[in-house]
């Protein structure tokens, strides 16, 4: 299904739409169930045909996900650098220098800048002294002019209620369809208010000039800001960000001219920031855990031994696969850390537990190690073939979850093979002097 909307329509339909002017529009393509296609791949495609056929068009592509939307932070791009300042001619001038750049950098797909500054526009100015000689106000002349242009709608309940279910209705006043056709129709515009007895023509109380206008003036926090949307050819928001943090830190710009990161790239910081702070104190509140249930400040950093090499296979699991780190892989770090956690727990406590039984500490572990690697072998593999179809992307939604599965699955197989080799050798090294339970 295909749906386009162009242009800017003069009724309600134009609070539904993102088009800034008529020169503008946006086409929604909605894929029927099944396809085999992807939807970047459809937009490569496109984008390609456009660029043969109508290099006039400056288009911009993007997935149309809600889901996208959500991450986006209502933005329409997962990196949207916005250009403020107080004088728009400067600002705009700096946009289009930084959007030229930002295009050549490798992995951006789309840049688009959706404000024009040169958009022809009528500017009208109202005469007040002589409009107030005839007995209008400044509200009346435009009042005239917007019932005249686009019509004035207004809700009147007591005008008319439908008695069959009681819905109250617009009154609309709306002069004929295509009377106003040139300048001078404009002009000759007649004039109604409460105050005149016979009408005036609008040239008789105002002055009509032309002139270049924004299409469109954003505003974030106040200030006024120009958009700048880029999207990446694929998910690695990361480095493109970086990059675009680079160029901006080259970049000259003028006086009173700001440039700040929004959408995706927002989010995702922040969200990296919050995990970075929660993962380290979750961690500090495993260890002191484990040091209150094993009497031990040694142990627990046995124990932590099982982590590094599960880090290091869920890094390398990411770049082998292509695959991003986003916070889908970082969710499968932390439950990854509890699950190679639990499984050095088991050979130091059943460690321990051998050697207050009156057996050496080389003895010890190696019994351990032979005994609990059945089940920590049984969890893992478990574990992996669960996530197996999720990591392959196989059924619908499963690009989402696939980061999530990638990273436990490369994360448990190192863990699962170096837990059984690293933790042992860790308590061997820090209990092969220690024979006080051995004695006892």
């Amino acid at each position: 299904m295909i749906v386009s909307n162009i242009g800017v329509d003069p009724g309600f339909s134009a609070i539904y739409t993102s088009n800034s002017a008529m020169h503008t529009a946006f086409v929604q393509v909605g894929l029927k169930p099944g396809h085999g296609t992807g939807s970047y791949e459809y937009m490569a495609l496109v984008k390609n045909r456009m660029l043969d056929e109508m290099p006039e068009l400056s288009p911009y592509f993007s997935s149309g996900s809600l889901i996208d939307a959500v991450l986006n932070l209502g933005l329409a791009a997962p990196i949207d650098v916005q250009v403020g300042g107080s004088n728009l001619r400067v600002s705009y001038a700096a946009t289009l220098d930084l959007a030229r750049q930002i295009k050549q950098i490798p992995g951006v797909a789309d840049t688009y800048i959706p404000q024009d500054l040169d958009y022809p526009s009528l500017r009208l100015e109202v005469d007040r002294t002589r409009a107030g000689e005839l007995g209008l106000t400044e509200k009346e002349v435009v009042q005239n002019v917007i019932t005249a242009l686009t019509s004035n709608q207004m809700v009147a309940p007591n005008v008319w209620i439908d008695p069959k279910n009681n819905n109250n209705y617009f009154l609309n006043v709306q002069y004929p369809e295509h009377q106003i056709r040139n300048l001078f129709d404009l002009r000759s515009i007649p004039l109604h208010g409460v105050g005149l007895k016979h009408p005036t023509r609008l040239d008789m109380v105002s002055n009509i000039t032309h002139f270049e206008a924004p299409t469109e003036v954003d505003h974030y926090q106040i200030r006024r800001v120009l958009d700048i949307y880029v999207r990446p050819l694929g998910e690695d928001l990361g480095s493109i960000a970086g990059k675009i943090d680079g160029l901006l830190s080259r970049t000259k710009l003028p006086a009173g001219v700001n440039v700040t990161a929004r959408g995706m790239v927002e989010g995702m910081r922040a969200s990296f920031r919050s995990f970075a702070l929660g993962l380290t104190l979750s961690v500090v509140l495993l260890y002191l855990i484990l040091v209150a249930q094993f009497r031990s400040f040694v142990d627990p950093f046995i124990i932590l031994l099982a982590f590094p090499p599960g880090l290091s296979g869920v890094l390398l699991t990411l770049w082998l696969t292509g695959t991003t780190l986003n916070v889908m892989s970082l969710m499968g770090v932390v439950m990854l850390a509890g699950i190679t956690m639990s499984d050095s727990i088991l050979i130091v406590e059943f460690a321990h537990h051998l050697r207050r039984e009156g057996m050496a500490v080389r003895e010890a572990v190696a019994t351990a190690s032979r005994v609990r690697l059945r089940p920590i072998l049984m969890t893992s593999l478990a574990t992996i073939i669960g996530l197996l179809p999720m990591a392959l992307k196989l059924g619908e939604g499963s690009e989402s979850y696939a980061p999530l599965a990638r990273s436990l699955i490369g994360g448990l197989t190192l863990s699962m093979l170096l837990t059984v080799f690293s933790v042992p050798a860790g308590f061997l090294l820090a209990y092969r002097r220690d024979t006080r339970l051995a004695e006892n």
